[in-house]
């Protein structure tokens, strides 16, 4: 053997010691990291309830798991009775018979659970059948299914009719006849009725709102003939098929617009709107759709009138208007503008029409604050502010017009966390404020029909939530579930620790959770890795209410790592002034919240390694952790970028422009959005960079990431790309395909271990939930 074989040899030889040297997890920690995953945690939590399902008099079904399976439990708040909702058994016997499988009282095929409008059987859907089981004589037959909408129609109030698009028109469909009847003749491709293909919310449903009596629909027609398109192509064995729809991006002289209409159903009629088109735009976000239905629009008791709000295509001024729904005649009342960007509330919108009395509740944040204003309809004179003071209105659930009063959640009023929520009611002349959820945490409220009575679940990140029962005064009528983890904690989970530190400016208080091992051991160092999503119209932790696990923020905790969860600055549900902390610069990424938080979680958690940070983040999430390896190079030392909008020119319109502003370039050319793209910085980058995106992706398109990897090869810097030929944003059947190369990563090359070869993640169910 001559002198370069041995030479060869002896390298390759030394190179499989090493390897073989260098430390391992193993397939059993990966095991133990996945059972934190939600897919396991859930069925370990017993006594938690599903929302209420209302009948009449204020009764109400719910269904509480328990740890041999679930229970349906009826509640009469009048009699302060909590009973089985049914013979459980006696069902279970009857669809066993009915179907030939067998089921238990614990373990009905079923989720949910209704009455009879007689309240002698009741109805539910099991196997794709819905069934009628009676009461007295324990019958159980085929229910009979009333008429219901198809898939993309729109169901009129009395439940008679459907409205659907077809060939770019709007047209009924008598449930009862399946008579078909055309409303619309004039629309045309890229000018149709009602349609929902602006951006990356595109489908075939009908955009519309029915007036109350059934007789006429209020929508648009959209205009999108001039609007630039995006391109897909699937990757497959032969001739890839291209998708191709309208997507204005920041920067397009033109962008979709809606022409204003109502149409008479009975005999068909379109009437126009007498005011120019607006842009595709909400008070609340990007799409004019809230639930399928149009939103900022409001119909008087008979029709004869529409109240609608126009926004402009940079969200800074909103036009309250009033249409007669007979002639289209259009009169506006009155506009507000902001300097930076309108929103109309968090959780929902949370303008309402009052016609009877001729008002309008209007939301604004005017003081710094989202709070709630009331004017007169007619002079589009403000009578009076209802709410007032630091903290904010986030969503109206009720308006009581014969007693004028407002049931709505409010945040930051209590001492504590400023993200709890509370539910609160008031008098529309801004007189007795009641607070009606006192107990600490988040509550998810539901109002009764009547308005007399309330369900309220209260939670926080680490404390289980407890289901009550209160009348519209506060008072507390009984409890009806408090979730119990003691399974749970059996199996070694432990829930996250909340914490709050200083943001960047070290003054403003900002929110977070942290995550470590369940076998902690204070005298390691452990590095971190910063699960992020920036906002700006949600954070990382987003909801501080309880859950068992939040993504696999557990599960990696478990493989070795200490992980952040922060909610910074330039989010909502806070003050304007906070919101608006990076308005026109959204490359900050609340990225300086970030490295401030975790500094100083590391003063006080010595375990915390900040020698090794690693982030990740999905979509905005994607975008700000390639930004944080480029901008910030020398403390984040591991990224993982999925789906990442890293050039927001290069994303759907209506985003960049509402949160940047329009676009506008200097007298060399240079757009304001350049700065923030990534792939600018890409040059920067140190660390170790993984980039992953789905190249179906209609919502964030791949040729952002497409952009990085560009300049990341100009640059000659290494990189790591994952890509999903034909998946959308979220991966779709290759989630746990995405998680596990995270897991991989981030053990690889921040905890420097060999992680197992290819383990898979598996998709675990709760056993209760049998449907």
């Amino acid at each position: 053997m001559n002198a370069w074989s041995t030479f060869v040899l002896s390298t390759v030889l030394t190179g499989t010691v090493w390897a073989q040297q260098t430390p391992s997890l193993s397939a059993q920690d990966y095991a133990r990291a996945e059972r934190m995953l939600a897919s396991t945690t859930q069925q370990y939590i017993d006594h938690t309830a599903s929302r209420p399902v209302w009948l009449v008099k204020d009764r109400f079904v719910y269904r509480t798991l328990t740890p041999q399976g679930s229970e349906f439990i009826l509640v009469d708040p009048a009699k302060a009775t909590r009973l089985p909702a049914f013979n459980h058994q006696k069902v279970a016997e009857a669809l066993s018979s009915a179907t030939g499988k067998t089921y238990t009282a614990q373990r009905l095929p079923f989720q949910e659970v209704t009455f009879t409008p007689d309240e002698k059987a009741i109805l539910f859907a099991s196997g794709g059948k819905s069934w009628q089981y009676d009461l007295t004589s324990g019958q159980l037959t085929p229910a009979k299914e009333k008429a219901k909408a198809r898939r993309n129609e729109s169901l009129s109030p009395d439940g008679k009719k459907a409205a659907f698009i077809k060939d770019y028109n709007l047209w009924v469909r008598d449930l009862a006849t399946n008579q078909l009847t055309q409303l619309t003749t004039d629309g045309v491709k890229d000018f149709g009725y009602a349609t929902d293909n602006a951006g990356w919310k595109h489908s075939d449903r009908a955009i519309l709102l029915w007036s109350p009596d059934s007789k006429k629909i209020a929508t648009f027609q959209q205009d999108e003939r001039k609007v630039g398109e995006m391109y897909l192509a699937t990757t497959n064995v032969g001739h890839p098929t291209l998708e191709q729809w309208k997507y204005p991006l920041p920067g397009d002289s033109t962008v979709a617009m809606l022409h204003r209409v109502v149409i008479e159903v009975e005999n068909p009629k379109v009437i126009r709107l007498q005011v120019a088109p607006d842009p595709h735009r909400s008070t609340l976000g990007d799409d004019i759709s809230s639930m399928g239905k149009l939103s900022d629009v409001a119909w008087n008791d008979d029709a004869t009138q529409l109240l609608f709000v126009s926004t402009s295509r940079d969200h800074k001024q909103e036009k309250i208007r009033l249409a007669d729904a007979t002639t289209g005649q259009v009169r506006e009342i009155f506009q507000e503008t902001s300097a930076t960007q309108f929103e109309s509330g968090h959780e929902g919108i949370s303008w309402r029409y009052l016609p009877k009395t001729n008002e309008i509740i209007w939301y604004s944040e005017r003081d710094d604050w989202g709070h709630l204003y009331l004017y007169d309809a007619t002079s589009g004179q403000l009578k009076q502010q209802i709410t007032k003071g630091e903290w904010l209105v986030t969503d109206v659930l009720s308006v009581d017009e014969k007693n004028r009063v407002i049931y709505f959640m409010a945040n930051g009023k209590e001492p504590g966390n400023p993200y709890y929520s509370h539910l609160y009611k008031i008098g529309l002349d801004g007189k007795k404020l009641t607070l009606l959820t006192p107990e600490r945490g988040k509550h998810l409220t539901t109002l009764s029909p009547s308005g007399a009575y309330l369900v309220d679940t209260y939670s926080e990140p680490d404390v289980p939530p407890i289901m009550v029962l209160r009348s519209n005064t506060g008072k507390l009528v009984a409890t009806l579930e408090k979730t119990d983890l003691s399974r749970l904690q059996a199996t070694g989970w432990k829930p996250p620790i909340p914490f709050s530190v200083k943001a960047h400016d070290g003054k403003t208080d900002v929110y977070g959770l942290l995550y470590t091992p369940t076998k902690l051991d204070s005298t390691k160092k452990y590095p971190v890795i910063d699960y992020i999503y920036p906002g700006p119209q949600g954070g990382s932790v987003r909801n501080f209410s309880f859950t068992a696990s939040r993504r696999d923020n557990q599960a990696l905790a478990e493989l070795g790592f200490i992980v952040v969860e922060l909610e910074g600055t330039s989010n909502p549900l806070r003050s304007k002034r906070f919101h608006d902390m990076s308005y026109g610069n959204m490359a900050d990424n609340t990225l300086p919240d970030q490295i401030a938080a975790i500094k100083q979680l590391a003063a006080v958690r010595t375990y915390m390694d900040t020698s090794r940070v690693g982030i990740w983040g999905h979509s905005g999430g994607g975008f700000a952790t390639a930004c944080a390896m480029f901008v910030y190079p020398d403390f984040f030392k591991v990224g993982i970028s999925e789906s990442g909008n890293h050039d927001n020119r290069n994303y759907e319109d209506d985003w960049g422009e509402r949160y940047i502003g329009l676009e506008t370039k200097n007298a060399k050319g240079v757009s304001n959005y350049e700065a923030q793209a990534n792939q600018v910085h890409a040059k920067n980058l140190k660390g170790k960079l993984m980039l992953a995106h789905g190249m179906m992706d209609d919502n964030v398109p791949p040729y952002n990431t497409l952009l990085v990897v560009e300049a990341l090869e100009k640059a000659n810097k290494d990189y790591d790309l994952v890509i999903f030929p034909n998946s959308r944003h979220g991966f779709g059947a290759y989630t746990n395909y995405m998680m596990r190369r995270r897991w991989d990563y981030f053990v690889q090359h921040l905890l420097g271990l060999n992680p197992p070869k290819e383990y898979l993640i598996k998709n675990g169910t709760d056993p209760r939930n049998v449907d």
